[in-house]
């Protein structure tokens, strides 16, 4: 569905995007995450063909996306400020989309108006931020797109208005097999929707999975020898480690089974496997073991 192939981005002599690959299948809710500065944002922006690359491809549906209507109308974008003309009403706003994109759906966007409850004689202006990021969901889902482009989408949002607007997205999905790119810095959200999973790291892509096989390819093992000066087997691949008398706590790459087969053949006494959450692992593999402090314990 979605296919970013080399992409470069440069403004001047900075370089935001440096041949990034980004990979989202049809029907996929993909999170893309990375530090502040990533170029998760620049990369959105490509995808909705606001920006031309310096170089490399983006494709939605084998078409580049830049400059090609047709499929920029399959494409609905929400960033993290969305516009909105303040002095007009909700029903203005309705208006304006209808008229600018051909496929906005108007008993669409009449049928969401329970999920969203918002007053349709309102002036946008009188509305709170998070009220107006539900707006810019209202609107956009009612554009019927193929591609749904997230960029922090919950900022603002109540806890009650985050689960309500995450269940019309998902809905979408599994009725009609929309494609979602979210860009978000709540992690422990996005295991609870995304099935593939991209991390950033200064514009190019760290690593790219399903979030089952991220999940199962990081492990978090306490190990214990009988002898306290036992060394760990030199075939794991250890991410970071601390240790506490003879307890060892690891946190490794490989399979649960590849490394508790390893360490049990090392003579361990005592292993302990426990999964590591998305943020655990983002962690991990972004920051090092100079940001892990606490997360061992």
């Amino acid at each position: 569905m979605i296919r970013v192939n080399g992409l470069v981005k440069e403004f001047g002599d900075i370089r935001a995007l440096d041949a990034l690959d980004l990979h989202v299948p049809a029907g996929a809710v993909y999170g893309l995450v990375g530090p502040n500065g990533a170029g998760k944002t620049t990369a959105l922006q490509h995808i909705a063909g606001v920006y031309r690359p310096t170089a490399g491809e983006v494709l939605v549906n084998g078409q580049p996306v830049y400059e090609n209507p047709q499929v920029k109308a399959t494409i609905a974008y929400i960033p993290t400020d969305f516009f909105f003309y303040q002095q007009a009403r909700v029903q203005d706003m309705c208006d304006l989309h209808a008229a600018l994109f051909p496929r906005f759906d108007r008993q669409r966007f009449g049928r969401l108006a329970a999920a969203f409850a918002l007053d349709k004689t309102r002036a946008v202006r009188s509305l709170s931020k998070g009220m107006q990021k539900q707006l810019a969901f209202w609107l956009a889902l009612s554009e019927r797109p193929d591609v749904l482009l997230l960029d922090e989408p919950l900022d603002g949002l109540d806890p009650a208005a985050r689960r309500q607007v995450l269940s019309v997205v998902m809905d979408e999905v599994a009725e009609r097999g929309m494609t979602v790119l979210v860009s978000s810095h709540n992690l422990r959200e996005l295991t609870d929707v995304c099935d593939h999973v991209g991390i950033v790291d200064a514009g190019r892509m760290r690593l790219e999975r399903s979030l089952e096989e991220l999940q199962d390819n990081f492990v978090k093992a306490q190990v214990a020898f009988a002898d306290e000066g036992q060394a760990l087997p030199a075939t794991l691949d250890i991410v970071n480690s601390s240790v506490q008398g003879k307890l060892h706590t690891l946190v490794l790459r490989g399979s649960s089974a590849q490394v508790e087969q390893e360490l049990s053949a090392a003579g361990a006494t005592f292993v302990n496997i426990l999964p590591l959450s998305l943020e655990e692992i983002f962690i991990y593999e972004i920051g090092g073991a100079q940001h892990a402090n606490g997360i061992l314990a």
